[in-house]
């Protein structure tokens, strides 16, 4: 008896190093709005699969920029449609893996929970010093809220309250701590469990805004990272879906 679970013992071994033999990690350039959401994706990747992901978060543009740079990203999950494509067209991702995860929602938000009317009436009066929106040539998001406040008809009154993050992500700081009263911020942000987590928001109605499509695609550098590509398979999946709703996008 002995020496048959002897000779088990290599095969046991054997068996105990190949899980971790097989599990690779991920470089995955995140858009800001979209951080909260992607932890929660990277955990379910690890659980099922034993992979890993490395997030690095960032403006869209400034994400692209690093890619164009040589930055050792596999995927990107981007907060529009055009820099994914652009890659595309730039060489640096693979030829069709783009495909649209995720239809981002803009809101009007502030800790107060008594500063945001849920008609956004707030924008028209004197109630706040600073109005924080995302740089518009870098984010997505940014551009989003330049195009809702000039569709408001308030790009003339606002201009002086107007502070930029470079982010979304620093945007939502500068309302989170109070530099700013108010802030254009994404959706996903300022929820949790399909619930505000806390102060007040309007959400902007999407005529007043282009559609923000975010894609994501696969880089030349992660064709062959499975645990890139596993990532990207498991945003396509029913369960996926529901989770990246519950944190308010469209699918």
């Amino acid at each position: 008896m002995f020496a048959r679970s002897f000779r088990r013992w290599p095969l046991l071994a054997l068996l105990f190093l190949a899980g971790p033999l097989q599990a690779a990690q991920a470089q995955v350039a995140v858009a800001a709005n979209f951080a909260e959401p992607a932890r929660a994706i990277a955990a379910v990747l690890q659980k099922t699969t034993g992979h890993t992901v490395q997030i690095t978060l960032g403006s869209t543009g400034r994400l692209y920029a690093q890619i164009r740079n040589g930055a050792p990203f596999d995927l990107l999950l981007s907060a529009d449609a055009k820099t994914p494509a652009q890659l595309e067209d730039d060489g640096l991702a693979q030829p069709g893996s783009r495909f649209t995860y995720a239809t981002g929602k803009l809101v009007l938000w502030s800790a107060d929970a008594a500063r945001v009317d849920a008609q956004g009436a707030v924008l028209k009066g004197d109630g706040f010093r600073k109005l924080a929106i995302a740089n518009p040539k870098t984010a997505p998001y940014g551009a989003a809220a330049v195009e809702a406040i000039d569709r408001l008809g308030l790009t003339a009154a606002l201009a002086p309250k107007l502070v930029q993050g470079e982010s979304i992500g620093q945007t939502y700081n500068f309302a989170f701590t109070g530099n700013a009263e108010i802030a254009f911020v994404a959706m996903s942000q300022v929820l949790e469990g399909g619930r505000l987590k806390g102060g007040s928001m309007w959400v902007v109605p999407q005529n007043l805004y282009a559609p923000i499509w975010q894609d994501a695609v696969l880089l030349k550098r992660g064709a062959n990272n499975e645990a890139a590509v596993a990532l990207l398979q498991l945003l396509k999946s029913p369960n996926i879906k529901e989770v990246i709703r519950s944190f308010g996008y469209g699918i």
